[in-house]
């Protein structure tokens, strides 16, 4: 890797990035980030030509500040220029913008494509990697049109022909090759790379590369286990062979643990092996030693959750986990969280995880990046079970108040979700998603009130104190309009279980709803005239009352069809109508049938597939970011972003 001198320290990123995380609020974030691209288009369009330095800077930030969510529509030529240059940290910088932000269709293709031609004639083998990554990465037509004659004269270039030649005029499938080379290859390099393709290929066709599985652990218990001199020139800041042993320990999870007895204890002491080594006191200072170092041990962690058959493996992956819970590095806080999520799914883990809830309230209330305190509101929800779900409900409900406002919405359905499931006593949770319609009205979904409505009716023994409860809050001089459409239909139901007491008779309760009317949408007030007629059935000494309401000009000649239409007929409904076929009418609703949870239904909506915290789900969510960590260490030394 080439040496990076102090001279390329991007000082002005690592300010930008101090200021992004600093922001108090979205709003501050993103005002600072239209500042920074002001001034980074006032550069590009100066008529001072910018050099390579500056360019490099500048396109960083945008690479930034387009992972951050935020849209880029310029920059683009400036990264494409980078590709001429002939510092390698310029060059990556280039190749990285490019990879990530221009798609298969951009007009700069043809101009993208010239300069990876150059660096794939050039002898420098540093450069042929970089474009050979940005091939793999973009992947588009163009590309594969314009290089598929160069990439195998490459890929046959110099010592590897003499491994593949023979393989070749033989005509043997590429599976043959790539297995030979992963067990027989001397250069580390050839092997990580044969490494990808096998890993690529199991995952389309398992059943060909099963023989892959004995081939990857022999040779991840050769690395594990050598001392760095054994593989002095792909030792990585005293780490040997980093990416090839992430790249092993990937391909293993494509298969289920080995049944082959002696080859499972082989990896078994592999794992052990890296599990240990994370124990040991580092080598080096340097942030590259931890990243190389902490790669191949959460790679080994999602390996071993993958398998969940080794009970020892995994309590251990989680006492590891947890030391990163108070870890200085936000990026490995973020990824300890991840993982004990998937740990909190298993049988065998989920006591240990359990451990650690007092620390992951901690970083609830402490954490300044909102992604690790979301992750930590996941993994309370991952963990939560009968023992301490009033505990971890009640510190949701206090984060509740300060979260941040694009997560709300899901921990509203969350705090639902648990308050239901773990619900012994339906008192309590009565109380929960009133306090939670309380705090977070405008993010609780219809489907939340919904359920709290099915619960009640399908339970005798908490209709009367939900009546009792929602009367109560009601109360409050300004009140939530969820809680008003809660209110109108419980009493609507239930009024009559606590009309025995004067402070909540049949008109007090009336009043109450209807001094709520008119601050309500048109959906609210309808509701509350299917309560009033309800109210009639239920109290018929508050039959005028009502009547007097319905009859009026705001109700009979109102704007809105809907509400007109029922004025009308449940006015001459309570007229013309005798007592029981009232009653008939009106008589309570009955109870739900069960089925699944609408709430959790919606959660799964909401994340989608691929990100509740499942075991299988969430995993992939976590290599994702992984994949994305690694990348960028592969890629480049990354001493300068440091500086």
């Amino acid at each position: 890797m080439p040496a990076v001198s102090k001279g390329d320290g991007m000082r002005g990123l690592a300010v930008f990035i101090s200021d992004i995380r600093n922001c108090k609020s979205k709003e501050a974030e993103i005002k600072r980030i239209n500042k920074e691209l002001a001034n980074i288009r006032s550069k590009f369009k100066g008529d001072k030509a910018l050099d390579g330095y500056s360019k490099k800077k500048y396109v960083c930030k945008l690479l930034f500040i387009f992972l951050l969510g935020h849209d880029i529509d310029f920059g683009h030529m400036e990264a494409v220029n980078l590709l001429s240059s002939n510092k390698y940290t310029e060059k990556q910088i280039g190749y990285l913008f490019i990879s990530v932000l221009v798609n298969s269709n951009s007009d700069l293709i043809r101009l993208i494509n010239n300069g990876i031609k150059n660096d794939l004639t050039s002898r420098n083998p540093t450069f042929m990697n970089l474009a050979l990554h940005c091939i793999a990465n973009v992947g588009s037509r163009e590309m594969a049109e314009a290089f598929a004659a160069e990439i195998p004269r490459i890929l046959v270039a110099g010592s590897v022909i003499q491994l593949l030649a023979p393989l070749s005029a033989a005509d043997q499938p590429i599976r043959a090759v790539v297995l030979v080379v992963l067990h027989h290859g001397q250069r580390e390099g050839v092997v990580t790379a044969a490494t990808s393709l096998i890993t690529t290929l199991a995952q389309k066709s398992p059943d060909d590369f099963k023989t892959s599985v004995s081939l990857a652990v022999a040779r991840l218990s050769r690395i594990v286990t050598s001392a760095s001199i054994d593989l002095q020139d792909y030792t990585y800041y005293f780490v040997a062979a980093p990416w090839l042993s992430v790249k092993l320990l990937r391909l293993l999870q494509c298969y289920p643990p080995p049944e082959d007895a002696a080859l499972r204890g082989r990896l078994t002491e592999c794992l052990e092996t890296i599990l240990n080594k994370a124990q040991e006191p580092p080598k080096s200072k340097k942030v590259q030693h931890s990243n190389a170092k902490n790669a191949v041990l959460f790679e080994a962690i999602s390996l071993i959750i993958h398998h969940d058959s080794e009970p020892t493996l995994l309590v251990r992956a989680c006492n590891q986990l947890g030391q990163f819970l108070q870890h200085r590095e936000t990026n490995l806080r973020y990824l300890a969280l991840e993982s004990m999520c998937t740990l909190a799914s298993s049988e065998f883990s989920h006591e240990a995880v359990k451990t650690h809830i007092e620390t992951v309230i901690n970083a609830l209330k402490t954490e300044r990046d909102v992604s690790v305190r979301q992750r930590a509101v996941d993994l309370l929800y991952a963990m939560c079970d009968r023992s301490n779900a009033k505990q971890i409900v009640a510190e949701m409900l206090s984060y509740l108040e300060t979260a941040d406002y694009s997560i709300r919405e899901e921990i509203v359905l969350k705090v639902a979700i648990l308050a239901e499931k773990y619900a012994v006593d339906y008192t309590w949770y009565v109380d929960t998603i009133l306090n939670l319609i309380r705090i977070a009205g405008d993010y609780v979904s219809d489907e939340v009130w919904y359920r709290v409505i099915q619960i009640v009716i399908n339970r005798d023994d908490v209709q009367g104190y939900a009546a009792k409860t929602v009367f109560e809050a009601l109360q409050a001089p300004a009140c939530h309009e969820n809680l008003v459409k809660v209110g109108g239909y419980i009493l609507g139901e239930f009024g009559n279980l606590i009309a025995g007491d004067s402070r909540s008779s049949p008109l007090v309760q009336f009043n109450l709803l209807h001094s709520k009317f008119h601050l309500c949408s048109v959906p609210t007030r309808a509701l509350l005239l299917s309560a009033y007629i309800k109210f009639i059935n239920l109290f018929p000494e508050v039959k005028a009352t009502i009547q007097e309401v319905l009859r009026s000009d705001s109700q009979l000649r109102n704007a809105d069809v809907e509400l007109q239409q029922r004025a009308v007929e449940y006015l001459r409904l309570s007229c013309i109508a005798s007592t029981d076929i009232l009653a008939t009418v009106l008589e309570e609703m009955p109870p739900f049938p069960e089925r699944e949870s609408s709430i959790l239904a919606k959660l799964k909506r909401k994340k989608g597939p691929g990100n509740l915290p499942d075991i299988d789900d969430t995993r992939r969510s976590v290599n994702a970011l992984r994949r994305c960590v690694q990348s960028l260490t592969v890629i480049t030394d990354a001493s300068y972003l440091h500086s």
